[in-house]
């Protein structure tokens, strides 16, 4: 999965960051008045509000946009309902690709999300088309400032996770689904707000690319990530560095 990933880090060296301040805020909003609406509006009683609020202060949210979107979700303040949808299909080259989306009309993220696929060589399936190759899980980061990789080794297990690896600047601590609350809320005693918390669609294997087709698969996950409705892009593509290098050095 890191491979579009990457991509994405080349794009916001670029300068591209800005550009999509707009759309990440209406993403994150959706997410908070999403959390609000299933759960209660209150932060500190809320694991899934209190990850949304979260992303949005790291992404340099007002408070105040913050918390009329908190009255909006949970309807102290009007809001719209959005329903959280999926969509799978396979991108150029083959590549298993799954989309997220929280959509206030079913028809038309559908009709958009199609409409992407063809006309960036891929092709939408039906539901489980290619989620068989992915595992759902639990994903839990934090800075690596918080603990020592062998504390959080140990403080991870304890809580009940699955797998924890500390790279070049987080911790990852991945648990199962049905595990995630109880292991996201031990570290969090322990460790404060982790950075995020979240379930999330792991390959179980990866799609070797080409130039060409790396170039192409790019262009299909950036114009969903541009799509309103669509919150998180998934697939399975590995592209060599050398590639993405050369990617970086032509745009």
């Amino acid at each position: 999965m890191a491979g579009h990933s990457q991509f994405k880090n080349i794009m916001h060296r670029k300068g591209k960051q800005d550009a999509k301040r707009g759309k990440l805020f209406t993403k994150l909003i959706r997410e908070i008045m999403t959390a609000a609406r299933t759960g209660l509006p209150d932060p500190n009683s809320n694991p899934r509000l209190r990850a949304a609020v979260l992303a949005a202060r790291e992404a340099n949210m007002t408070k105040d946009t913050v918390d009329r979107a908190i009255k909006r979700g949970s309807g102290q303040d009007g809001g719209e309902a959005y329903e959280e949808v999926r969509y799978e299909g396979y991108g150029p080259g083959g590549v298993a690709v799954i989309v997220e989306a929280l959509t206030d009309n079913r028809n038309r993220t559908a009709s958009e999300v199609r409409s992407i696929f063809t006309k960036n060589g891929g092709t939408l399936g039906e539901t489980n088309s290619v989620g068989f190759m992915f595992t759902h899980v639990g994903e839990i980061l934090y800075p690596l400032a918080v603990a020592s990789a062998d504390a959080m080794f140990e403080a991870g297990l304890e809580a009940g996770a699955d797998n924890v690896e500390t790279g070049a600047e987080t911790h990852e601590i991945l648990t199962s689904v049905d595990g995630f609350a109880a292991a996201r809320d031990g570290l969090e005693k322990k460790f404060g707000a982790p950075r995020s918390a979240k379930l999330v669609w792991r390959p179980q294997n990866t799609t070797p690319m080409n130039e060409e087709t790396a170039k192409t698969l790019f262009e299909l996950i950036e114009a969903l990530e541009d799509c309103d409705d669509v919150q998180t892009v998934y697939s399975n593509e590995d592209v060599p560095e050398a590639i993405l290098a050369k990617l970086e050095a032509a745009s």
